[in-house]
């Protein structure tokens, strides 16, 4: 077979005008309210930190682009069902065949792949503006929480199947895990460890065994939830009223 005809101009084309539509799906309505608020946290943070008298260190900046990123995830992932259904596509898609694997999981692939090129910026700022920090190590770190939540979100849209319910949901559980995170701070259990911040008492090596079990446990969660959720959408009768 011709690889031309494989590849063709017509094809390259649909692909563009598919990711096009899903991107305005994914981000559309509410996103922008959502990425302003992280750029002003972020741009409120950066501030005080930049004119505060205690030096700023780099665990500090990891902190400071955690919650601009989930702000960033929250609405694709959590509003995600929700802005299928306002659009009322949710039936259409749901008559593609494998509809979960060729629709949601390029969705989630488009909605990591921007939010982490909006961390990698707000990183770079930070190296520019507060503190020399390992910009590409920064940003691949905070993925690990953003991963975590976005799946989580995902999964409790396709159980909640509302988008302010799901965000209840969502906001009550990273509070009580935030809660929980004082206990076990050192913890390679503890969501939001910070992999920058090598506490007294603790040898290096030692520390990057926990950091490293830390990230394949909470990815090895993510994807759970991920799968758990697309399996989710095979209950096509839940999904349409």
């Amino acid at each position: 077979m011709n690889k031309s005809n494989i590849i063709s101009p017509s094809k390259i084309r649909l692909l563009f005008k598919f990711i096009k539509y899903n991107l305005k799906i994914v981000f559309g309505n509410k996103f922008v309210y959502f990425l302003g608020a992280s750029l002003i946290f972020y741009l409120l943070i950066s501030s005080i930190s930049l004119f505060a008298a205690d030096s700023v260190s780099v665990h500090g900046v990891y902190y400071q682009l955690m919650f601009p990123a989930f702000l960033l995830v929250f609405f694709p992932t959590t509003y995600g069902i929700q802005n299928d259904e306002d659009a009322r596509i949710l039936e259409i898609l749901f008559g593609i065949p494998n509809y979960r694997y060729k629709i949601w999981l390029v969705r989630l692939v488009m909605a990591f792949f921007m939010v982490f090129w909006f961390i990698f910026l707000m990183a770079i700022l930070s190296n520019l503006l507060l503190i020399s920090i390992p910009v590409w190590e920064m940003t691949l770190r905070l993925m690990v929480p953003v991963m975590l939540f976005g799946m989580l979100g995902f999964f409790f849209s396709t159980v909640v199947k509302n988008g302010n319910g799901t965000a209840v949901v969502v906001v009550i559980i990273g509070l009580i895990i935030w809660f929980i995170s004082a206990f076990i701070e050192n913890s390679s259990w503890n969501v939001f460890l910070n992999p920058f911040n090598l506490p007294s008492g603790m040898t290096e090596t030692v520390w990057v065994n926990v950091v490293q079990k830390h990230i394949r446990t909470w990815l090895v969660v993510a994807l759970v939830a991920g799968l758990w959720g697309l399996l989710n959408l095979q209950n096509r009768e839940k999904f349409i009223k």
